[in-house]
């Protein structure tokens, strides 16, 4: 029974996850490549995903602090961190990305500053709740793939 609870809590918030805009498709498609032979395949998609965003943020800072602007530099950095965020499927940080481009492209350095820290605290608040959705995960253990709601 208990189970079934952690399961039903895991169905719930990566449902709020989709309903609030933070994840998209293409987390149920990395999700949906996880099997026997690859139990832990998401939880380790969404480890080095965090650990190389991380190091792309802080390229990017780097770069504004030592290149100011540099927006075709910055602009660079930004898209590796965007294609990063579509590749799991990271929907509003994407969507943060891509603000920093279009400032980057009208050479608004105040606007891309504001943009990097929308990037930052998405980035923040995706981390706590998906760390969070998967430790819910591994507390229940294995679940059928009809049990994932978000994912057609």
């Amino acid at each position: 029974m208990e189970c079934y609870n952690l399961q039903r809590q895991a169905a719930c918030l990566k449902r709020s996850l989709f309903d609030q805009g933070y994840l998209d498709e293409q987390f149920c498609q990395i999700e949906d490549l996880q099997d026997e032979a690859s139990p832990n395949f998401t939880e380790e998609v969404v480890s080095l995903f965090f650990k190389d965003s991380a190091r792309l943020m802080t390229n990017i800072e780097q770069a504004m602090e030592k290149n100011p602007r540099d927006f075709n530099r910055w602009d660079a950095h930004m898209q590796q961190l965007k294609g990063s965020c579509y590749s799991i499927g990271a929907s509003r940080m994407k969507n943060e990305c891509t603000s920093f481009r279009n400032n980057c492209g009208d050479e608004n350095a105040e606007g891309c500053m504001r943009s990097f820290q929308k990037v930052k605290r998405e980035h923040g608040v995706l981390r706590q709740k998906l760390e969070s959705y998967i430790q819910l995960l591994r507390q229940a253990g294995p679940a059928e793939t009809a049990t994932r709601p978000g994912c057609a």
